[in-house]
């Protein structure tokens, strides 16, 4: 896992170095804007629906990756971003939260829709098959892997994963990069600068 967390923090580092200055940022959050693409994907969600980002079109998007039988990163950052969506108010209806499962085997389309409406009614669990998923992982550079099962039970093991919080504007623009640790205070900040651009 620490391997993976440094994986991110260079990331991040290296949008910071390419980006602009501490002074020129909109808030306290990495602006990203013109060096990770533009939110596209392909997954499936609960009821055997496939969805793209074209579902998405017109919302702000917290995006994350994960998976549900996560045991502290994953339910720690979905309730960060649930108090987001309480902080936003009325706003709110205009942000979705989306969780991408990089653990396909064990998280269909239903199990993962249920695990994200314990955080928000409104969010949104997708998935799909280990292609998909690599795709979309390798688009916004998460790097995730998962750990060999016990021998007696083959749905026994851990997936280690980079963490991170993207956020996307109501094109579909990447526009922020938050660490799972930043407050809740710092991205609501930032949600609220991309919907007031947005009108």
């Amino acid at each position: 896992m620490r391997i993976i967390h440094r994986f991110f923090l260079s990331l991040l580092a290296g949008v910071l170095l390419a980006g602009t200055s501490a002074a020129q940022a909109e808030t306290a959050l990495h602006s990203v804007r013109g060096f990770l693409p533009d939110l596209e994907f392909t997954l499936q969600a609960a009821g055997n629906k496939t969805v793209t980002e074209e579902d998405l079109k017109g919302s702000t998007v917290m995006l994350f990756f994960g998976y549900a039988s996560c045991p502290d990163i994953c339910p720690t950052t979905m309730a960060q971003l649930s108090q987001v969506m309480n902080e936003l108010g009325e706003q709110a209806d205009k942000v979705r939260i989306v969780f991408i499962s990089v653990d396909p085997h064990r998280d269909t389309p239903d199990i993962l829709q249920a695990y994200v409406n314990a955080f928000d009614s409104g969010a949104m669990g997708l998935t799909g098959t280990e292609k998909q998923v690599a795709a979309v992982a390798r688009r916004y550079r998460v790097a995730f892997q998962i750990e060999k099962p016990s021998a007696d039970n083959p749905n026994n093991y851990e997936v280690a994963h980079s963490r991170g919080v993207y956020i996307f504007d109501a094109n579909g623009k990447a526009r922020y990069l938050a660490a799972d640790t930043e407050s809740v205070e710092v991205l609501t900040a930032g949600v609220k600068t991309l919907l007031e651009q947005q009108g």
